[in-house]
């Protein structure tokens, strides 16, 4: 056996002092005919053997694995496993003889035996096309543990015959029948075998039938086996086990886009997982009962989960209301339940939800004209009833300031009764702008709504104008800049406050970057017209050329082609001035990546608005899972305005599917370098993600 090394400097990485083998001992020690040494040096070579040990002794190892003796073999398993992770190009050494030991009668020489060809089959795709061959084999071995003959009965556990080997060689044949149609199809049989006979009473059990769900769902299965899967998933929810429900959670996570059908069967089940006391159940409860929200079930899922959002703990209360809202937007039946349910949100959680909430309302509310005397009845009445919610006062306050005559006008048939003065409407307000629990930005929205209400309300204004004339010396600097433009327009211009403050045109959820298309493509069409010969007088030419210094309409036309004539040089010269060149494009910036996610940023600044930057985030899906319930979240520093648009979508599709954009809209009035904060949230094969990080490296050409 091994001596302490001395003298052994010229081999690699045998520096250390206390080096207990060299090569020249340990291959000694491996050709001896004595099986202490023999396994010990196996064993050292294995917990202690550099690369270049591996790469000198593999020779000697494999001669080790045709031994007679079942715990040389073993050993020697085990210490060819070990070489293989730490050089994996050693593969090709033990290609042949791992097919011989599959044939071993022997317990521990046969799961090492599968072990060393999983691991070479993860590491060589050309020992993944070898041993491909053995599939049949690695079945009927499997075909005859679960029969319960052909093995010795010392390694049942729990009335499960050898549940250790059975995993071991199910993860292999999901690894052979992944992406591969024969040999997917020739394990069929058995799997369903498997998951049919096996005893689930205990945990030996339940680790066999989840491990042949994992590799029912990774090969190319039918259809009908993999429903089988989802089953088997499904009666785990209803095991005691909290480990065992956690990990059906995970796993119907996993399936619940590719069998969305099959999953949703165990909808009500899963939607008593919400009720678990375990933090980490009921937040896997909650990922797996937003992604089964349809069309069909948007109404009862959404029931489900508001009442959950009522109990569920403070850390939950933000994925859980941003999700309901997500799910709303994206299959709500009717505008009204749409509007109901964002309400009921706000009343429950709305310190909570996404920071977009209160745009989207509002534009919801703006663009349903059906609609507003109903909802601002329904906002009025939860303002009344608790002003702590600042997202629900916000929308209250725009919307009251809209449509506050409707408020007054009597009944409205979708509503109770409700009978509102004047004066009570406009101390709600004031309360508002006095209570402590209001920010800066709920000022602004009840101030604003008091000023539209001195065109709405037919009373004296004389209240209104006291109390925007307080908040004229007010500290904070954006409410007293409003209050004083108000006052000012109470005082000198109140012949036009009517048309100023009149309600807000109806919106069409299209969103900026559809308009922002339309423009670019009229501009093009313009562009590739011809220019048609100007027939007007010189007058009427420098009349253009003095409305060009207001701004382009959108019916201007080209300049007309150089006139050859000095008058025409000199009107051509005029023209310059007025026609800018183009600048030149912003380089887009990669600013994440992480298991094939990749986020993109692309920069516009509009010509007519230098301090705006309008940036398209956009997030593309490389890997083979998709990355679903993506929620991205930005923020500036004080000197900087953001809005943030709402996204294209919450889920990014696998193998670059159809990207996920948003629009974000700075506003640089200072033109300051521009730093941005992102925090990420999705979920991204059955894992909850969430990542923030600062983006300092944005262009010169974005705030320049």
């Amino acid at each position: 056996m091994g001596t302490p090394c001395t003298g052994t400097a010229s081999w690699p990485n045998c520096s250390m002092s206390t080096c207990w083998a060299t090569p020249p001992t340990l291959d000694s020690d491996l050709s001896q005919g004595i099986q202490a040494v023999q396994g010990l040096a196996l064993c050292t070579l294995s917990t202690m053997g550099s690369a270049e040990m591996c790469r000198d002794l593999a020779t000697e190892v494999e001669k080790l694995l045709l031994e007679r003796s079942p715990y040389l073999r073993k050993k020697a398993v085990l210490t060819a496993v070990h070489m293989i992770r730490k050089v994996p190009e050693l593969s090709d050494t033990f290609l042949p003889v791992c097919a011989k030991l599959l044939h071993e009668r022997h317990h521990g020489v046969l799961l090492g035996t599968i072990t060393l060809i999983t691991e070479l089959c993860e590491r060589s795709p050309a020992a993944l096309k070898h041993f491909r061959k053995v599939v049949p084999q690695l079945v009927q071995i499997l075909r005859t543990l679960v029969s319960t003959t052909g093995y010795s009965a010392e390694h049942s556990i729990s009335g499960v015959s050898d549940p250790f080997l059975q995993v071991q060689i199910l993860r292999l044949l999901r690894i052979l029948g992944r992406n591969h149609e024969e040999s997917s199809e020739s394990m069929n049989d058995l799997l369903a075998q498997v998951a049919t006979n096996t005893d689930t009473s205990r945990n030996a059990g339940s680790a066999v039938l989840f491990e042949t769900v994992l590799t029912i769902v990774d090969i190319r299965s039918a259809a009908g086996l993999r429903v089988l899967a989802v089953n088997i998933l499904g009666r785990f929810l209803l095991n005691s086990d909290k480990n065992i429900r956690y990990v059906a959670l995970t796993s119907l996570l996993r399936l619940v886009q590719s069998d969305h059908s099959a999953v949703q069967r165990h909808r009500p089940t899963v939607v008593e997982c919400l009720r678990e006391p375990d933090a980490s159940l009921s937040r896997r409860a909650l990922e797996l009962s937003l992604a089964l929200v349809n069309s069909s079930n948007v109404r009862a899922m959404t029931q489900e989960l508001q009442g959950f959002l009522e109990t569920c703990p403070l850390d939950l209360r933000a994925d859980c209301a941003s999700g309901i809202l997500l799910a709303a937007e994206r299959f709500a039946p009717t505008k009204r339940w749409h509007i109901d349910t964002i309400l009921r949100v706000l009343t429950m959680a709305g310190t909570h939800v996404r920071d977009d909430a209160v745009a989207n309302l509002t534009q919801l509310i703006g663009g349903a004209q059906e609609l507003h005397a109903y909802s601002v009845r329904r906002l009025y009445s939860a303002l009344a009833q608790d002003i702590s919610q600042q997202p629900l006062v916000q929308v209250a306050a725009w919307c009251i300031g809209e449509y506050g005559d409707l408020l007054l006008e009597g009944s409205c048939e979708e509503t109770e009764p409700l009978q509102v003065e004047e004066e009570e409407v406009l101390a709600l307000l004031e309360r508002v702008l006095q209570s402590h629990m209001s920010l800066p930005a709920t000022r602004g929205y009840a101030l604003t709504a008091l000023m539209k209400l001195s065109t709405r309300l037919r009373g004296d204004n004389n209240r209104i104008r006291q109390v925007v004339s307080i908040y004229g010396s007010c500290l904070d600097v954006e409410l007293q800049q409003r209050a004083v433009e108000y006052n000012t327009l109470f005082r000198k211009y109140d012949h036009m406050r009517a048309a100023i403050l009149e309600k807000m045109p109806l919106v069409e959820r299209g969103g900026p970057q559809a308009d922002e298309e339309v423009k670019e493509s009229q501009e093009a069409t313009r562009l590739l017209e011809p220019a048609p010969v100007p027939t007007e007088p010189q007058a009427s030419k420098l009349l253009d050329l003095l409305d060009l210094l207001d701004g382009p309409s959108e019916d201007s036309q080209q300049p007309a082609p150089v006139d050859p004539s000095a008058e025409g040089t000199l009107i051509h010269l005029l023209d310059l001035p007025c026609a800018p060149l183009a600048p030149a494009p912003i380089p887009n910036l990669k600013v994440f990546e992480r298991e094939g996610l990749q986020l993109n940023l692309s920069f516009v600044r509009p010509p007519g608005t230098p301090t705006l930057l309008v940036i398209t985030v956009t997030a593309t899906n490389a890997s083979e899972g998709d990355v679903t319930h993506f929620i991205c979240q930005a923020a500036v520093p004080k000197s900087f305005q953001l809005q943030l648009q709402a996204p294209s979508g919450d889920t990014v599709p696998a193998q670059g599917g159809l990207p996920v954009t948003q629009v974000l809209r700075v506003l640089n009035p200072n033109k300051a370098p521009l730093r941005l904060k992102l925090r990420l949230t999705y979920n991204h094969y059955g894992q909850s993600v969430q990542e923030v990080f600062e983006v300092n490296n944005l262009p010169v050409e974005t705030w320049q």
